[in-house]
């Protein structure tokens, strides 16, 4: 699912105290949802469960991002992020057992993704988190990328261009790498002080990350 919501609001300064604790509960609560992802993707994968769909997985996702929005400033919230990340992490046990079976080296294919996304998330974090350049300028042109990136994915559903889902995969590492960045330094700045949905972003964008580089490497350097 190549998709996701994120708030761009005017920055305000943050004390330090402050920005730590948002920054703190953000990657406490994206630790845990990646981790409670991962099981579900484990339990999809171990039971063999098909792929529900394209139209499942938006009604599903857009469904549970909307409850998660509503319910941001409530305990309620949490529990929604977790609906929400267990959700996708059952879409995603299917497709990894696609490039598990369909490809001889498919184990190394899934590694390869895995340890990309790692890096790029670490690395775009880390240049939020030290430089002193305001990125708030990306807001806008992550906001039409993705739009016109999202809609080139649904029309490939129907065309199933091999060329279109590689550039559409192309571009979405590129936006998510550039959202990781933006998000982290909202945080930082002020532009985002609300962990759920900073979480929710985050976790979307590793999701995004993740499917794009399987889709690249598998097309790339996959065996039969």
């Amino acid at each position: 699912m190549n998709q996701t919501l994120y708030r761009t609001t005017a920055a305000q300064p943050l004390s330090a105290a402050t920005m730590n604790k948002v920054l703190r509960n953000t990657y406490a609560l994206l630790s845990m949802t990646l981790l409670f992802s991962a099981v579900m993707a484990g339990v999809a994968m171990a039971l063999n469960w098909p792929y529900p769909g394209p139209m499942v997985v938006l009604i599903g996702y857009f469904g549970l991002l909307f409850l998660t929005t509503k319910l941001r400033n409530s305990a309620w919230g949490i529990l929604s992020v977790f609906a929400l990340t267990g959700f996708m992490g059952v879409t995603l046990g299917p497709i990894i057992n696609m490039y598990l079976y369909r490809y001889g080296n498919g184990s190394e294919i899934v590694m390869m993704a895995l340890g990309g996304t790692g890096v790029i998330f670490l690395a775009m974090s880390g240049l939020a988190l030290t430089s002193k350049r305001d990125f708030s300028f990306m807001g806008k042109f992550l906001t039409i990328g993705i739009l016109v990136a999202f809609l080139a994915a649904l029309g490939n559903l129907f065309f199933n261009l091999p060329a279109l889902g590689l550039a559409v995969s192309s571009m979405f590492i590129l936006l998510m790498a550039g959202l990781i960045l933006f998000q982290t330094q909202q945080i930082v700045r002020g532009g985002e002080t609300n962990y759920i949905m900073a979480t929710v972003t985050l976790f979307v964008t590793i999701f995004n990350l993740f499917i794009s580089l399987l889709n690249i490497l598998g097309f790339g350097f996959g065996r039969d």
